[in-house]
C-alpha cells in the first residue's frame, strides 16, 4: 500500500508540475494579413482621430509633410514595432531553439518592410536605458495561459499612422499574441509619456498560409530634387490638408482631430449635433 500512495503521489507531482514554454501554442510560421476597415497604408493627412495625441503629439503630427517620405534618409526607412503589423505584408516568424535544451530561445517575426527583431523567452533582462534604441525594439515574452505576452521597449520615434502621428523613442508596447486555429491575432498596446494622453490600443488578424514566401526588400536611396537642406515641414497652424479633413469628415472647427475625446462614441454624437452637420443635413433636405 506505501508503494501505491507513493507512485499515486508522484504521478500527481508530475502532473501537477508546469508545463515548459515549448508546450505551449507554436506561433511559428507564414501568416498573410487579414485587412480591416481601420487599417490602412493610406490614411488622408490630418486623420489623427480615434488616435489619443497630447497637444504635443498634435503639434507634432500637424507639423509632419508628406514630402519627408522623397528625402533619401526616409526612404528606405522600415516600419518600427509600433506600427509595422498593420502592414500590408506577409509576416513570418520563426523560432531559434536551444540545441542542448531544445527549449524556444526566442520567435523572430520579419515582415517585406523588415524589422527584424527577436522576441526573447527565456527569462533575460531588458537593457539599461541608454542603451541603443532600434525600430524594432527589444522585446521579452513570457505565457499567460495560450497568450504570449510581450514587452518591447528602446524604440525610434515611429508611426503609429502613417500620415504624422507618431510616439516617441520613450514608448513602451505590450503586445499579445493569440491563436485561434489558422488566425493570429496580434493586439497591440502603446504608452507613449510624451506625445499621448493614454493608452492606444489596436489590433490585426492574420491567417497562415503555408509556404507562403516574404521576398527581400533591397530598397536605394537617391536625390529627387528636394531643395537641399531644407526639413520639410510645416508650422502652427500652415497644414492645410487639416482644413480638408473637416470639410470632408464634418468636423466643425470647435471639435478636435485628434485626441483621447476621439476615440469614444460619445464623440460620433457630438459630430451629430454639431451645427456643421445640422446645417450640413439641412442642405441635403
Amino acid at each position: 500500500m506505501r508503494v501505491t500512495i507513493l507512485g499515486t503521489a508522484i504521478l500527481l507531482a508530475l502532473l501537477a508540475w508546469p508545463a515548459p514554454a515549448s508546450a505551449q501554442i507554436d506561433f511559428s510560421g507564414e501568416w498573410m494579413p487579414v485587412r480591416s476597415m481601420d487599417n490602412t497604408e493610406d490614411p488622408w493627412i490630418g486623420d489623427w482621430v480615434g488616435l489619443p495625441l497630447n497637444d504635443i503629439g498634435l503639434a507634432r503630427a500637424e507639423a509632419w509633410n508628406p514630402s519627408l517620405l522623397s528625402l533619401p534618409e526616409y526612404q528606405c526607412r522600415p516600419h518600427g514595432w509600433a506600427y509595422i503589423y498593420r502592414g500590408p505584408t506577409l509576416l513570418r516568424i520563426s523560432k531559434a531553439v536551444d540545441p542542448f535544451s531544445r527549449q524556444i530561445v526566442s520567435y523572430e517575426p520579419e515582415w517585406h518592410q523588415s524589422t527584424n527583431m527577436p522576441v526573447y523567452l527565456d527569462g533575460r533582462d531588458h537593457p539599461p536605458e541608454e542603451s541603443a534604441h532600434t525600430w524594432g525594439g527589444f522585446s521579452t515574452a513570457r505565457w499567460e495561459g495560450d497568450m504570449l505576452r510581450i514587452t518591447t521597449t528602446h524604440l525610434k520615434e515611429d508611426y503609429i499612422r502613417r500620415n504624422g502621428a507618431m510616439v516617441s523613442d520613450e514608448a513602451k508596447v505590450t503586445t499579445w499574441w493569440i491563436r485561434r486555429g489558422d488566425y493570429l491575432t496580434w493586439i497591440n498596446i502603446v504608452h507613449d509619456p510624451n506625445y499621448l494622453s493614454a493608452p492606444l490600443i489596436r489590433s490585426a488578424e492574420y491567417r497562415l498560409a503555408v509556404n507562403s514566401l516574404v521576398p527581400a526588400h533591397p530598397c536605394t536611396a537617391t536625390y529627387e530634387g528636394l531643395e537641399k537642406g531644407r526639413v520639410m515641414h510645416y508650422l502652427p497652424g500652415e497644414n492645410s490638408f487639416i482644413k480638408d479633413l473637416r470639410q470632408r469628415y464634418g468636423i466643425p472647427n470647435n471639435l478636435p482631430t485628434a485626441g483621447a475625446e476621439t476615440m469614444y462614441p460619445e464623440f460620433k454624437k457630438k459630430l451629430g449635433e454639431s451645427d456643421w452637420s445640422r446645417g450640413s443635413k439641412s442642405h441635403e433636405r
